[in-house]
């Protein structure tokens, strides 16, 4: 991308999701830890370790992403054009590797502080990730690419 600057897309050549989808973790999770404030849930320990392992492969597999995005030119924030249907690197095992990432990520920190507050309220989370950001991705790219996009998303998971 050299620095390039991209200008923003209109509404009509991108999913139009106007607010940085990690933000919902960030949300979930400081919900999570407010309420640990008021009420005290604890897993009774903690597993540093793990918390560790689940942050550095959410970190690697979405930071992979972002990079492959990066070298093949497309749009990574999602209020920009796409270009292309991309399934190489982690887009070979999951329609989104970034979410998956970000997914491991909060579930690490879960680990690490042994708080159960967030925990509860990841499946809210994703459930509002998928509505309000992936369905209209994914509607996006069918119209975009067509065909194409619909051979991806037939040999490729949404996940995992």
């Amino acid at each position: 991308m050299g620095g390039r600057i991209l200008p923003i897309a209109t509404s009509q050549d991108s999913a139009g999701i106007h607010f940085p989808p990690p933000f919902l973790y960030a949300l979930g999770f400081g919900a999570g830890l407010l309420l640990n404030r008021e009420w005290p849930w604890t897993l009774g320990t903690h597993a540093p370790l793990l918390g560790w392992l689940l942050i550095a492969m959410g970190v690697a597999f979405a930071g992979t992403a972002i990079v492959t995005f990066a070298r093949v030119g497309t749009a990574i924030i999602p209020n920009r054009p796409a270009t292309q249907v991309v399934g190489v690197g982690p887009y070979r095992l999951s329609r989104n590797p970034m979410y998956v990432g970000l997914t491991s990520v909060y579930l690490g920190l879960v680990a690490l502080t042994g708080v159960v507050w967030p925990l509860l309220f990841l499946p809210l989370v994703l459930w509002v990730l998928v509505a309000a950001v992936i369905n209209r991705e994914e509607r996006y790219l069918a119209q975009k690419f067509g065909a194409q996009y619909e051979a991806y998303r037939l040999r490729v998971r949404r996940w995992l």
